[in-house]
């Protein structure tokens, strides 16, 4: 599920670019965004391109979008990805398969950043595994609950063939209790509790509790450990979540669960069950 409505939501973008350059794109994208009157202090990068080879002369453009938007009487703050599609003299903020109805914007994503494979984030299998998975997951998110112990019990079997790679991204907006939950973890895997990942899973926490105490109380019921507010607010569980949270950026991680498979962006996400096994 999405962490967030897209700014494309606010505000659709279509127009024609003269052999557009990246300074052009986003010069045309800070006009178009900017003209909504909701919107200040917006800032536009682009962070990387990747040509679509299944539709030849297209290219995906990944841009950070930052912004300041008035909603009412309220304002919020949003930081997020984005993409958009080029080709020639044309900019489109989505381009979807007719026949197929693949929708670009949800399959194309920037390769994964070797810098993020990490010994901390490698959760099982050998490091030099034929196959590197990566698994960007909310243990609230319902998807997730269903999906991700399924998938980690497998690959887990087969340390030589998988290298799994995890990575907390909880979803705040829509399951608030995710992030302190997601911080015990992190705590508890410090500390030397094994298996928390999966253990995450099994945790039985109201998505929208807000209250931390509550919130350690049943992580610790469910692992026998005894993590306190001090724990969660270290220095280096901040550093740990904070470092997930960068590679999700870079990856271009909206939603869960996001996996990666060998450094591209498996849609699917089950690529891991069409490999021979050893």
């Amino acid at each position: 599920m999405s962490l967030m409505p897209k700014l494309s939501s606010i505000l659709l973008l279509s127009a024609s670019l003269m052999a557009a350059s990246d300074a052009e794109v986003v010069s045309f994208l800070k006009k178009g965004i900017g003209a909504n009157p909701n919107i200040s202090n917006l800032k536009i990068e682009v962070n990387g391109k990747k040509n679509l080879p299944s539709v030849s002369g297209w290219q995906a453009y990944f841009v950070t979008i930052e912004a300041d938007v008035k909603q009412g009487n309220d304002s919020r703050h949003i930081n997020q990805n984005g993409t958009y599609f080029v080709s020639g003299n044309t900019l489109a903020p989505e381009l979807v398969n007719l026949k197929t109805g693949e929708r670009y914007n949800d399959t194309v994503a920037p390769d994964f950043d070797d810098a993020f494979y990490t010994k901390f984030n490698r959760i099982s299998g050998d490091a030099n595994a034929a196959n590197k998975v990566v698994i960007f997951s909310d243990p609230l998110c319902p998807f997730c609950r269903r999906y991700v112990p399924e998938a980690l019990t497998y690959m887990a079997k087969y340390p030589k063939t998988f290298a799994v790679y995890y990575y907390h991204f909880p979803l705040t907006a829509l399951h608030p209790a995710a992030s302190t939950l997601t911080k015990a973890a992190i705590a508890a895997e410090q500390k030397g509790t094994e298996n928390t990942v999966l253990g995450l899973y099994k945790v039985d926490i109201n998505p929208n509790e807000k209250d931390d105490q509550k919130i350690l109380n049943a992580f610790n019921k469910t692992f026998g450990t005894k993590i306190d507010l001090n724990d969660i607010r270290s220095a280096s569980v901040t550093k740990q979540f904070e470092f997930d949270q960068k590679a999700a950026q870079s990856a271009m991680v909206a939603g869960t669960p996001t996996v990666f498979f060998n450094g591209q962006k498996d849609p699917s996400k089950n690529k891991y069950k069409d490999v021979k096994v050893k």
